[in-house]
């Protein structure tokens, strides 16, 4: 089982990260909540400073006693109190004892949302009380303008109050977010995963069996599409595990069969080798064909046996010249195809149109056993004649393979490069175009068919250049 609670999994980083982005949400709320709450703070100052300036009116000669004064300005929560109209000379002040140094001065009416924001944790910041003079419209009456000299302290404390209650609202909102975000996801995505994730690693363990398959779902999710292609791929992969199994134990038995048949063909082989010194000459007629049978079915044994028993190369790669190889190629070929033919109807010819200068990165045995199967494959089929030919496509050499054969029928066609399914010719394995497809793969290359027909066959081996092959081919073109 997977642990749903360690600090690595799914659940609790979900968890964590929700957390954080709402909190880091209300951190982006709370900047200009903070500059619009200082700024409402001190229009407040200015809207109780111009209504302690209207008391003067109610007074004797325009004066208060300096008692009234006092509580008016505790009122405010100023030092000193001006209020004036604009256009005319009209001013009002209430100013109790001397007012201390100013240490700042804003003016409400101008100002952007990030100069706001910027005095609100400037006031924060300062610990230690400043002096402000304030200066601005009153709320209440824009004609009027109020100036107030105050202490910073009391706007500082009220916002921290104010920030501590938008903390405590922040956590609240975090953790219920959280928890419905966390439920939400955790049933729809997490529990699934897991869910997935338990199934793939039963099935790892005990691929054979059937009851561990994460089995279909009807979501229509990319969660549910996931869970059907997972089940199809067990499925696939339980039929081809088994498949591979039923065929490892054939291929033990093939062995075993080919190694007896391999005996009793040898015994077949010598009584024909006498028949064929018979005096006879009836028997020496037919010896041949005889011979040319057990030759084939000797052949056949060796190659079911080799491809049974044989697994992906190891290569060995260095810099090959082409030119040199198909020339080793066709000489082996050549040698091995000709005297099966007694009297064939044209000579077979091999034209080798490779540039001497070509130079692919591979394994000099492998492909030379890669080729040496498509040639032999062309003239067994018939073809009497082969020629070579290569050129670069980015960064590889594309070998051509061009016979004059009959061409493939469409069921060796629609099998290619399956063994014991794509041969040509009556008695053929297959296995000469599937081995050779294996080594080019293996070489990072590719094998395929570009044309058959009535004129001829073509096949096209891409392998990859060599480092100074490629340097060069890059710098011309």
């Amino acid at each position: 089982m997977i642990a749903k609670w360690r600090w690595a999994s799914l659940s609790a980083r979900l968890l964590l990260l929700t957390v954080f982005f709402v909190m880091l949400a209300e951190v982006l709320i709370y900047a200009p909540s903070a500059g619009r709450f200082r700024l409402m703070y001190l229009q407040d100052r200015l809207a109780d400073a111009h209504l302690a300036a209207l008391s003067l009116d109610a007074a004797p000669g325009g004066q208060v006693r300096p008692t009234l004064e006092a509580q008016l300005l505790l009122h405010v929560g100023a030092h000193a109190v001006d209020v004036r109209r604009i256009g005319s000379h009209w001013t009002k002040m209430l100013s109790g004892s001397i007012p201390p140094p100013i240490d700042a001065t804003y003016y409400l009416r101008e100002g952007s949302l990030f100069s706001l924001i910027w005095d609100a944790f400037v006031t924060l910041a300062h610990s230690k009380g400043r002096v402000l003079q304030v200066t601005g419209p009153s709320p209440t009456d824009s004609s009027v303008i109020v100036e107030v000299i105050m202490d910073e302290a009391p706007m500082r404390a009220a916002l921290i109050r104010y920030s501590g209650r938008i903390l405590q609202l922040s956590l609240i909102i975090s953790g219920i977010t959280a928890a419905l975000v966390y439920l939400s996801l955790q049933w729809l995505i997490v529990r699934p995963m897991g869910h997935l994730t338990e199934s793939m690693l039963r099935f790892r363990d005990r691929p054979e069996d059937e009851t561990v398959d994460v089995g279909a779902s009807r979501r229509g999710d990319e969660i549910g599409v996931a869970q059907r292609v997972l089940a199809d791929m067990q499925a696939a992969l339980r039929q081809a595990l088994t498949q591979r199994a039923h065929l490892a134990s054939l291929g033990e038995a093939v062995v075993k069969i080919n190694h007896d048949l391999r005996n009793i063909l040898a015994s077949a082989q010598i009584v024909s080798d006498r028949l064929a010194a018979s005096e006879d000459p009836r028997v020496r007629a037919e010896a041949p064909v005889l011979l040319q049978a057990i030759d084939r079915a000797v052949a056949l044994c060796s190659q079911v046996v080799l491809f049974a028993q044989s697994r992906r190369p190891r290569l060995r790669p260095a810099d090959v010249e082409v030119r040199d190889l198909m020339e080793e190629v066709g000489d082996n070929v050549l040698a091995q195809v000709a005297p099966r033919e007694k009297v064939p109807p044209k000579p077979l010819r091999w034209e080798n149109r490779i540039a001497a200068d070509i130079l692919v990165r591979g394994d000099r045995a492998q492909l030379l056993r890669l080729f040496e199967n498509i040639a032999r494959n062309a003239f067994e089929a018939g073809a009497t004649e082969i020629v070579l030919s290569a050129e670069p496509v980015s960064g590889f050499w594309a070998v051509m393979v061009d016979d004059n054969g009959p061409g493939l029928p469409k069921h060796a066609q629609q099998h290619l490069f399956e063994p014991f399914r794509s041969s040509a010719r009556p008695g053929g394995t297959g296995l000469g175009l599937a081995i050779a497809r294996e080594l080019a793969v293996a070489h990072g290359g590719h094998l395929r068919l570009d044309r058959t027909g009535i004129e001829g066959t073509c096949f096209t081996i891409e392998l990859p250049m060599a480092s100074s092959a490629i340097a060069l081919w890059r710098k011309s073109a």
